[in-house]
């Protein structure tokens, strides 16, 4: 077995002013970290300050500013329910820490942003567009799409397998939404620059807020001229279904399909780079990655394995409806509760030995793609994806090896790596991957 460990009252009373010695108190440790930092999941680590607050017999709650606070949501049983119940704990105000203290104004009209039953009727044909069968018919063109990308890394030199990835999930969207192959690039680094801001790689001069906003703009400008011209050019693809798709007896209004648009590529992008990046970046020289090689049959265990281990979206934001209790703690209606995926997916109680990476873990009900109602709809084309890339790597490539040093994303949003130096020779006589099975 293959394995790897990492570095090792009911109601608070009400929160006092900053400056009080008190504050620390309230928040949580005085030593730990601010988890809304950016700056912690690409310089820092999570995990220890997650532990103790999974070891808690109450709930903790973080105050951002003099306004503004949240409930931390850290147990894998308790994430799952907050997730699951979705007339206690409301997306339609925002799902992203970003957006604390506001309302989003996707609510009600971006399938991440709606609540059952209204998400229910409106995901309807763009989850049957996606589900495995529908995907399975795709898997040449995906692996057709993943072979070209990677094959650079027989030619000798260092590659870059991080940017590599984070280009992946766009090309394999971008074939399924029909979109124009020349704008893949720009369109993978506006994504990425709408959950990673704070990178100084991704800000523009202007600062974070500016450039936020503008990668916002460009987007949603993007596709509404392509909405505008594709509603008298019907296809086969993601956005035609889009376009097409009926609900509450009506066509979804043009806000509607690029809210949406701009959702898909989004969680293409923040899911599917992430868990081969985590792999590669963390278990090149441990043996794992041979190990994996050589054993096709685990090809399944493997990729649920990696996808828990790198949690590559950190959190969702919820609001509550009503008065509830979670862990001796009463959460009022209207509170915001933020679900981190990362510790949930850590928790011990749920995975034995849950700071050990094992590719045969069995098993493995990760949170990665979430779950309940707002479980990834994407969630088919990103396995298949994943599947054929490791399938992929190790049937053409061996003996990686790290060629500097990873970089990881400042994002509080996505955890993930945005460089990862490697090199890696071709595979000869039956040294990589012999055989095997997607």
């Amino acid at each position: 077995m293959t394995v790897h460990a990492i570095p090792t009252p009911a109601e608070p009373p009400p929160t006092p002013p900053p400056g009080c010695p008190m504050h620390a108190a309230a928040a949580g440790p005085a030593e730990d970290p601010d988890l809304v930092d950016p700056a912690l999941y690409s310089d820092g680590d999570p995990h220890p300050t997650w532990r103790r607050m999974r070891a808690m017999d109450t709930l903790t709650r973080h105050r951002v500013d003099e306004e503004r606070w949240f409930w931390n949501i850290v147990r894998f049983e308790e994430a799952d329910r907050v997730l699951r119940d979705t007339a206690t704990f409301t997306s339609e105000r925002g799902t992203m820490l970003d957006l604390l203290g506001t309302d989003d104004p996707a609510g009600g009209k971006q399938l991440a942003a709606t609540d059952p039953p209204r998400h229910t009727e409106m995901q309807g044909r763009l989850k049957k567009a996606l589900a495995i069968k529908s995907v399975d018919r795709q898997r040449e063109m995906i692996r057709d799409l993943v072979v070209p990308l990677i094959e650079p890394l027989g030619d000798g030199g260092t590659f870059d397998f991080a940017q590599t990835m984070l280009a992946m999930p766009m090309s394999v969207t971008g074939t399924m939404m029909g979109l124009p192959t020349a704008d893949w690039a720009w369109l993978s680094r506006l994504t990425t620059v709408c959950i990673a801001a704070d990178d100084p790689e991704y800000q523009e001069p202007g600062g974070r807020d500016s450039t936020l906003k503008a990668a916002h703009r460009d987007l949603f400008a993007y596709f509404q001229d392509l909405v505008r011209f594709r509603r008298n050019n019907l296809g086969d693809d993601l956005l035609s279904v889009l376009i097409s798709t009926e609900f509450e007896g009506r066509h979804m209004a043009s806000e509607e399909i690029v809210a949406n648009c701009y959702s898909l590529l989004l969680g293409a992008n923040v899911t599917t780079p992430h868990p081969p990046n985590f792999v590669m970046a963390e278990f090149v020289g441990t043996g794992v990655l041979q190990d994996w090689a050589a054993h096709p049959e685990v090809d399944e265990t493997a990729l649920n394995e990696a996808l828990r281990w790198s949690s590559p979206v950190n959190h969702f934001l919820r609001y509550a409806t009503r008065d509830v209790e979670i862990r001796n703690t009463r959460i009022k209606a209207g509170d915001a509760v933020v679900v981190w995926l990362g510790s949930a997916n850590r928790d011990e109680a749920a995975f034995p030995r849950g700071g050990e990476f094992d590719i045969r873990r069995k098993p493995n009900k990760h949170l990665a793609f979430g779950i309940g109602p707002h479980y990834c709809i994407g969630h088919s084309v990103a396995r298949v994806s994943l599947k054929t890339l490791f399938h992929e790597l190790f049937t053409r490539f061996e003996d990686f090896q790290p060629a500097g040093r990873p970089e990881r994303l400042r994002s509080n949003f996505v955890s993930g790596y945005k460089h990862i130096p490697i090199t890696a020779r071709r595979a000869r006589g039956g040294n990589g991957r012999a055989g095997g099975t997607l």
